[in-house]
């Protein structure tokens, strides 16, 4: 996980725990509106992934805005944005976090792995 967070803090100007805490509540989203298998794979291809997961489940806003946003009839990649917001992201930094994150579970997971999450997730495809 290192080397991604590396990676997406030098790509989008962040920290690296504002890196750690980005991919960590998109990997959640993941889980919560991908498909299962293809998800599961994605976490296992990168060490960590668990841990970064748990860390954004356990902020503040990790979690907590996508549920209230499903809640209100809301949800998906709306949700998905509003939580990057709160954590601090603007909507550029969203998607070069996007492009880079994917393109690195694409090297570490493959293609066959990344492209039913993408082709999946409505509206996710702008982001990546």
């Amino acid at each position: 996980m290192d080397e991604l967070v590396t990676l997406i803090s030098q790509k989008v100007g962040i920290d690296a725990a504002l890196a750690q805490r980005a991919i960590g509540i998109i990997l959640d989203f993941l889980q919560r509106e991908g498909p299962t298998d293809e998800v599961n794979a994605l976490i296992a291809a990168l060490p960590g992934a668990d841990q970064a997961i748990a860390g954004a489940q356990a902020a503040p806003s990790g979690g907590v805005i996508a549920s209230l946003g499903s809640l209100m009839g809301g949800g998906g990649i709306m949700a998905l944005g509003s939580e990057l917001t709160a954590a601090g992201l603007s909507m550029g930094q969203m998607q070069t976090l996007g492009r880079e994150l994917f393109a690195y579970g694409r090297e570490k997971a493959g293609e066959d792995v990344m492209g039913p999450i993408v082709g999946s997730v409505p509206g996710l495809a702008q982001f990546v």
